[in-house]
């Protein structure tokens, strides 16, 4: 038996990935329907954190995922967030795919484009599914205007949806701004707005995209969002438990968010259950459960490593289809037992 390990490079996966945004969300979707079915194993994931950087840590997502895919894996991705102030992105990550069959390893992808990916992918099929199929909304509000939500917008555009009005918010100086005149694609919206404030974001917007990294909830005045708009909770802290309590919650898994203080484990904590929970996007797309506009919607996803399986699976078929991997000879040096 031989054993093959290749390397796909950043490069190649951006290339992938960009080349085919709707077939990135249909393995999004295949991961977390196979997921619903219990054909897949995702524990914990764990993290790795450091005395002299409190704000800084690295995780480990492993996973497996059965069905077509078939394969065991592990993410191990860092969030060093003092990295923006030096000019790149906070996250940097790299995936370990394994063989079902051998449990030997067989590829390595880089990963922050994977994760960054697979993120943007559950996004916007939320995004859909929470709005009733419909790929239209006439103002979207992000908070936050990073990496992540730089993928997100641009997958919400290749996914067509038609978006009237976007209005930007970041706490950084000059982050609104560049995201508007760098990211925005102003001939796909009537107007692009740099919210004054956070409130104006919230009070103008139908959907909500919450994309920082803040530790604790700052959203918790109810009334930013009586019209009820749907919010997509990425980053996880940001909105109080009372408001959570107060709507409808589509998670992605409901074991996996209820930890690490996120707004729904805070919310479980002060409720003492777990009866908030709608359910999971996997039972919203088989019809199992459903939301409606009466109150605020909130999608909050903890981030599956089976997600990143699935993506990067299909990633490394087509770069190693199309002769662009990178084989590592005789990586696999002691194989007589």
């Amino acid at each position: 038996m031989s054993f093959e390990f290749s390397i796909v490079p950043g490069k190649v996966i951006h290339e992938i990935i960009h080349g085919d945004i709707a077939g990135c969300v249909q393995q999004v979707e295949r991961a977390y329907l196979l997921h619903g079915e219990r054909k897949s194993v995702n524990p914990d994931s764990y993290f790795l954190r450091f005395p002299d950087k409190p704000d800084a840590r690295i995780i480990a997502l492993p996973a497996y995922l059965g069905g077509d895919y078939d394969v065991a894996g592990l993410k191990w991705i860092s969030s060093f967030p003092s990295n923006v102030k030096k000019g790149f992105p906070r996250a940097s990550a790299a995936l370990l795919l394994n063989d079902y069959e051998t449990g030997y390893p067989f590829a390595c992808l880089e990963s922050s484009i994977i994760s960054a990916a697979r993120t943007a992918g559950s996004a916007v099929l939320a995004a859909q599914w929470l709005n009733g199929g419909q790929r239209r909304t006439r103002s979207l509000g992000i908070v936050g205007n990073g990496l992540i939500a730089r993928y997100i917008y641009d997958f919400f555009l290749k996914m067509n949806w038609e978006v009237d009005e976007v209005w930007l918010y970041d706490t950084t100086p000059g982050e609104a701004e560049r995201f508007a005149d760098k990211v925005c694609d102003k001939a796909r919206h009537r107007r692009v707005h740099v919210a004054p404030d956070l409130a104006t974001t919230l009070r103008s917007s139908d959907m909500v995209l919450l994309a920082t990294t803040v530790p604790t909830p700052y959203i918790t005045d109810a009334s930013l969002l009586s019209h009820h708009p749907i919010v997509l909770n990425i980053s996880l802290r940001d909105v109080s438990p009372e408001i959570v309590l107060a709507s409808h919650n589509i998670v992605d898994d409901v074991e996996h968010v209820m930890k690490a203080n996120t707004s729904p484990h805070l919310a479980e904590k002060l409720s003492g259950g777990r009866g908030f929970v709608t359910g999971t996007l996997a039972q919203l797309i088989q019809g199992e459960c459903k939301v409606d506009r009466s109150r605020t919607i909130l999608f909050s996803p903890f981030g599956l490593g089976v997600l990143d399986l699935a993506v990067g699976s299909w990633v490394f078929e087509q770069a190693k289809a199309a002769g662009k991997t990178v084989e590592i000879n005789d990586f696999f040096y002691e194989l007589t037992r």
